[in-house]
């Protein structure tokens, strides 16, 4: 199959669980692109939007299941802070990383930089996977292109590096994490796992259906499908198998469209990959605690509605807000604009969508029902309000069936909504993003190393699923390292994940490349380095904010040693 048709914008991709009832029907329709089964559990397809229409009517109220989440970023001192560079420089340990992989599925790698190089100028990314350039795929994949070391190596030796191997990164994210996790020493500057190779996933931006229902907006060009990144990790996961390398993976990706119940196709994806031997996941967590972006507020059964106070500044453009309650459960809403036209309480209906425009206003206001979700059997409520007028909108909640009571809203990720828009009244608690709200990967929040303070924007837990996230804490305060410009520093939740995948690729090479325990994976890598982790005596631990505390790897060699 010539994949170009995949980078068609009248194309869509969504999920189907292996061995449902539909599954047959999904995969007979005569519209049915191509397939791809991941982990032999979710299979990823692929149709023209005319015939995903008829398709979900297959599905029934599983639809929403089908639906992937729309993913953003999560944008040496920090090395020493978190005990790393004393793990390098410890004679007997001599650990730096060398047989480990690291995996990343992000927005790409500069690969012409010396810190991905090694003395002979060859380079030390093992492959890049672009799935934004049409060519050739990896054996077995529907599309992107791959190039491999070889390749890599030819470019890097040619005059135009880019008309031998086109692969760009745009954005840097992708390059600045590979450079701390992963960098070679360069000057003053050294990653976490200096020996370790590299392959990286670069991921194409979400097809248009989606960057339309979730309302993204036009200049948001970092916006990707869940399904890419369950494509990357699979394919990072063959690599690693092909190679007989143990690897991490990097996940410094987060979204705030679903219901963070934690019962997503990507999260159990990644909970059963993560138990792999050999494998380790790690995710951040996000950096929404201080947006004002997540809303919470318990129902009484008495039936007394509740507000949910929308601000719409003068450039709010459109809003997506995702409203949750619990199994038990059953609500419905009314909208109020800010010059007080209504939008009547719109019946509960699972699969339905209400519409209607506006009278006195130039907005648009839609409400949609989804209910029982797979895994939690929660409700999902979504309100879209297109071209939002400034002022205060009140999405006001009717009490249904009330038995547990307790809904959260949330805005989109940062980035993905207007600055101008936010909850009156905030909740920084349950800010956690998917991925990272799901279980068996390591969970990262960020921390300030140089005033050993908590990063401010770092997302809180609990989670609708674990109230012991995040796991731990790393630097994610003015991190230096490369971006495809030069030299700089990031902060954030994803280049604190960069840091623990460095850590958790030493951790590796001392397990399985030294044969010290063949069993290392994420859960055990977890343990171990919670009971290494920095604490205070000021705090209880676990807690929302730091987890069980800040990253010290070279403390967690020394509990090792007792084992």
């Amino acid at each position: 199959m010539n994949d170009d048709i995949l980078y068609s914008p009248d194309v869509v991709d969504f999920y189907v669980l292996k061995d449902s009832y539909y599954e047959r029907l999904i995969l007979n329709h005569p519209g049915l692109i191509t397939s791809h089964t991941v982990k032999g559990s979710t299979i990823i397809c692929y149709a023209k939007i005319k015939d995903y229409t008829e398709m979900i009517q297959y599905m029934g109220t599983d639809y929403i299941n089908s639906v992937p989440k729309l993913l953003g970023l999560l944008a040496r001192p920090s090395l020493e802070s978190s005990g790393i560079i004393q793990v390098q420089q410890q004679p007997y340990l001599n650990l730096n990383g060398a047989n480990v992989l690291i995996g990343f599925v992000d927005t790409g790698i500069d690969y012409t930089l010396d810190v991905f190089k090694y003395k002979d100028g060859t380079s030390k990314i093992k492959y890049i996977y672009d799935q934004s350039i049409p060519g050739t795929p990896p054996a077995g994949f529907p599309l992107g292109t791959e190039y491999t070391n070889a390749q890599i190596n030819i470019a890097l030796a040619s005059d135009n590096p880019y008309d031998v191997v086109p692969h760009r990164d745009v954005a840097g994210h992708g390059t600045f994490l590979a450079s701390v996790a992963a960098g070679r020493s360069i000057g003053d500057f050294v990653g976490a796992a200096p020996d370790s190779e590299i392959i990286m996933v670069k991921l194409k931006k979400a097809y248009p259906f989606y960057l339309n229902r979730f309302l993204v907006p036009v200049d948001q060009e970092n916006a990707f499908s869940s399904s890419g990144v369950l494509l990357g990790v699979e394919y990072i996961l063959q690599k690693a198998k092909e190679l007989n390398r143990p690897v991490v993976i990097c996940v410094g990706l987060g979204a705030n469209y679903d219901s963070h119940d934690g019962f997503g196709n990507t999260e159990e994806y990644l909970f059963n990959v993560s138990n792999i031997p050999g494998v380790c996941v790690c995710t951040a967590v996000g950096n929404e605690s201080q947006a004002r972006h997540h809303f919470f507020q318990q129902l009484s059964a008495n039936g007394k509605p509740e507000n949910i106070d929308i601000k719409a500044g003068e450039r709010a453009g459109d809003i997506f807000v995702n409203i949750t309650s619990k199994i038990c459960d059953r609500i419905s809403v009314s909208v109020r604009s800010p010059t007080g036209e209504l939008v009547s309480r719109v019946p509960a209906k699972s699969k339905y969508t209400f519409t209607t425009r506006l009278v006195l206003e130039r907005s648009e206001v839609s409400v949609s029902y989804s209910f029982p979700l797979e895994g939690s059997g929660d409700q999902v409520t979504i309100v879209k309000i297109l071209d939002a007028t400034p002022g205060i909108w009140t999405i006001t909640v009717y009490g249904d069936i009330i038995i547990d009571g307790r809904i959260h809203a949330w805005l989109p990720l940062t980035g993905f909504v207007s600055p101008d828009v936010e909850f009156l009244s905030s909740n920084p608690y349950t800010t956690i993003t998917s991925p990272g709200n799901g279980m068996g990967t390591i969970r990262c929040g960020a921390y300030n190393s140089i005033r050993g303070s908590l990063y401010p924007d770092s997302s809180w837990g609990p989670s609708i699923l674990s109230a012991d996230v995040p796991d731990l804490v790393a630097p994610g305060y003015q991190v230096g390292g490369f971006f495809p410009s030069g030299y700089g520093s990031m902060d954030g939740t994803s280049v604190a994940t960069s840091i623990i995948c460095g850590a958790c690729a030493l951790m590796l090479q001392w397990g399985i490349i030294e044969g010290n325990d063949l069993g290392f994976c994420a859960p055990l890598i977890k343990a171990f380095l919670i009971r290494g982790c920095d604490r205070t005596d000021v705090m209880e631990y676990p807690n929302p904010q730091w987890g069980y505390g800040s990253l010290n790897l070279m403390q967690t060699f020394f509990y090792m040693r007792e084992l």
